[in-house]
């Protein structure tokens, strides 16, 4: 979910609810070049257990998004996101030396939903996370994964983007 104004008393700051899960392979017969994508790059500028800053260039969109972490679900968060020039995002870009990734989105729908398929590149190459997106957590916990993926890692904060920009996917 994205917003270009900050929440007010009368409304509440907007939500993220997914869920994350490895992929270890692919099934044969999913040819990604049938998908959307985009290329990301993205990097963190703050990084703390509650809450995380990243600039994203997405395609030819750039983002300035905060997340904070999950309370009360393990796939829902606050999440507040802005577009950027490039130039604002270019002026930031160093201040993420050391918590970047790259990767590539593809957005595949399954069943009513889309996922997106992350592929990982330079520094993470070889790995890849599904996200799905959805509108409650009711939703969240009735969804009926795919037999392609592999361990729901919605909760394991290492596999959080900002934690795999820093310090590597984890093994």
């Amino acid at each position: 979910m994205t917003t270009d104004s900050l929440p007010s008393k009368e409304s509440p700051a907007p939500k993220e609810i997914e869920r994350k899960f490895l992929v270890n392979e692919l099934p044969a017969d999913l040819e990604l070049a049938n998908y959307p994508s985009k290329k990301i790059n993205q990097g963190y500028l703050a990084n703390t257990q509650d809450c995380a800053v990243r600039i994203r260039q997405k395609g030819s969109k750039y983002f300035l998004t905060y997340k904070e972490a999950s309370k009360e679900h393990a796939a829902e968060r606050v999440e507040l996101e802005t577009e950027l020039t490039q130039a604002q995002f270019d002026t930031m870009w160093p201040g993420t030396a050391g918590k970047r990734l790259e990767k590539t989105r593809y957005e595949i729908p399954h069943a009513g939903f889309t996922i997106e398929l992350d592929v990982f590149e330079g520094d993470n190459a070889g790995h890849i996370l599904a996200e799905v997106e959805f509108t409650s957590t009711l939703q969240a916990d009735m969804f009926e994964p795919p037999e392609w993926f592999g361990l729901d890692v919605t909760a394991d904060k290492q596999f959080g983007n900002s934690q795999i920009a820093e310090f590597g996917f984890p093994t």
